[in-house]
């Protein structure tokens, strides 16, 4: 049984509202911002995963290409600094997504995934990234029956597709590797995630770029995008940069290209961090593993170690500002601090009296397809990646590679394929946007309570392409 609701609320009591990952000392001081005009080869906006792997694979593929990347406050700050740091191979936020959604290419989809983040390992290596990098793999775990009955599917059709190194538990081997009472199975993948400390990749990513000869600007903020003659002009706050090419990474922020912005919308995301377990709590719950854990519900948990033996527990509500607005008082929600606090101590009542020491959410850009999306504009001197629904950690880097071939005005397998050479639907204006969103949100957790029957609602998102199965 579940502590009572005021033992609940007094973990809570120290949570610092700031992210764990980001409340740390190793955390470099900002570096100066643009005060003049600058002229680049390439300009990357976003000092993001996604701006940074663009900016160090476009000094890989050219040394002599000059490089510029503006953040419009300090890299990593936002969702790059925020997330849980699961570091997922997949590049379609799942197979089931990616199956119903690209069936054709799901085989070659998995295999550039894998190859994505191997890839990541080696430059972890390489660049001496210290970032608690450990390819542990994930488990999505069932907490009700018929989710146990869906992972035995998902697993039939990873071995259908010839998809190797997954492992179906039934309930005890489950336990075995993480003991909670909720737990009835799981399905593990044993390459496909690794895990890692988000913030330190970012910041590792950041002195790599700087040893490579990026110059990098912080607080700027890329006002507007033109063109001018042959070249790209992002006008700053106290300059501008002329570019022969820009690639965009600004995400969940408003793309400096208006008619991108309609296909996507911010969600915001919350997690907990607990203080470090000590040596008995560690022995009660298991997970020798360190693997990273998921549950199967339509409204799921993420959750995981950290390398000082805490628990990150993220995930469940999400939340949509009317309008897609950002906002600071969102990144902040005590309410649903309560209700993941709740849940936690629920999935792991031999933890009661465990404290949590940060308390923290952020905005996360989605798409109607629920991964990544690309393109070009201004004759191809402009690329764009956008919509990565959370699971940019690892896709990030694929990302800044297509954005690459596709600003070279390269043929390659990555711009061939049918995901990249396509786009979602864009979201309705509101209050359309608000209703649809809410209604299936709304529907989910229905479904998640109800065997996982999809009504009519999701049946009908499932039939024009808007469906989640992830």
């Amino acid at each position: 049984m579940a502590p009572a609701a005021m033992t609940v609320a007094s973990s809570l009591s120290d949570a610092r509202p700031v992210s764990y990952w980001l409340d740390d000392p190793a955390r470099p001081g900002a570096l100066p911002a643009l005060t003049r005009d600058e002229r680049c080869d390439l300009l990357v906006v976003g000092g993001g995963y996604s701006g940074l792997w663009t900016a160090l694979l476009a000094t890989e593929r050219d040394p002599g290409r000059a490089v510029v990347l503006i953040e419009g406050r300090e890299v990593g700050w936002a969702a790059s600094g925020r997330n849980g740091g699961f570091c997922a191979a997949s590049l379609t936020h799942g197979l089931g997504n990616g199956l119903s959604r690209w069936p054709d290419e799901i085989r070659t989809l998995e295999r550039l995934g894998e190859l994505n983040l191997d890839a990541i390992e080696r430059a972890v290596a390489e660049h001496d990234l210290d970032c608690d990098f450990e390819r542990t793999g994930g488990i999505d775990v069932a907490t009700r029956p018929h989710e146990v009955t869906e992972l035995a599917e998902a697993y039939e059709t990873a071995q259908r597709l010839g998809l190797d190194g997954l492992q179906l538990l039934d309930g005890e081997a489950m336990r075995a590797e993480v003991r909670s009472p909720t737990f009835l199975g799981g399905l593990w993948d044993r390459r496909g995630t690794a895990m890692l400390h988000p913030a330190r990749l970012v910041w590792g990513l950041k002195r790599a770029c700087l040893a490579r000869g990026v110059r990098i600007y912080e607080h700027t903020p890329g006002l507007e995008l033109a063109a001018t003659g042959s070249r790209i002009a992002v006008r700053t706050p106290y300059g501008r940069v002329l570019a022969d090419k820009v690639a965009l990474g600004t995400n969940v922020f408003p793309s400096l290209l208006r008619r991108i912005r309609p296909y996507t919308v911010p969600v915001y995301d919350y997690a907990l961090m607990t203080e470090p377990l000590s040596e008995r709590q560690r022995a009660e719950i298991g997970w020798e593993g360190r693997q990273g854990l998921g549950d199967a519900a339509n409204q799921f948990h993420y959750f995981r170690l950290t390398a000082d033996h805490r628990i990150l527990w993220g995930g469940y509500d999400a939340i949509y500002p009317f309008g897609g607005r950002l906002s600071a008082r969102l990144e902040s929600r005590p309410e649903t601090y309560l209700t993941l606090a709740r849940h936690f101590f629920r999935c792991f009542p031999q933890l009661e009296g465990v404290r949590f020491t940060h308390a923290w959410g952020g905005a996360i850009d989605t798409c109607s397809r629920f991964s990544a999306f690309f393109g070009t504009a201004h004759g191809g001197r402009v690329a764009y990646a956008a919509g990565y629904t959370g699971l940019g950690v690892g896709a990030t880097r694929f990302g800044g590679e297509v954005m690459l071939d596709l600003l070279a005005g390269e043929r390659t397998e990555r711009t061939e394929l049918e995901m990249v050479r396509t786009r979602p639907l864009p979201f309705p204006p509101e209050p359309l946007a608000w209703a649809g969103i809410g209604i299936t949100k709304w529907s989910m957790a229905r479904a998640d309570e109800s065997g996982g029957r999809r009504n009519l609602w999701l049946r009908a998102m499932d039939r024009v392409g808007l469906g989640f199965d992830s």
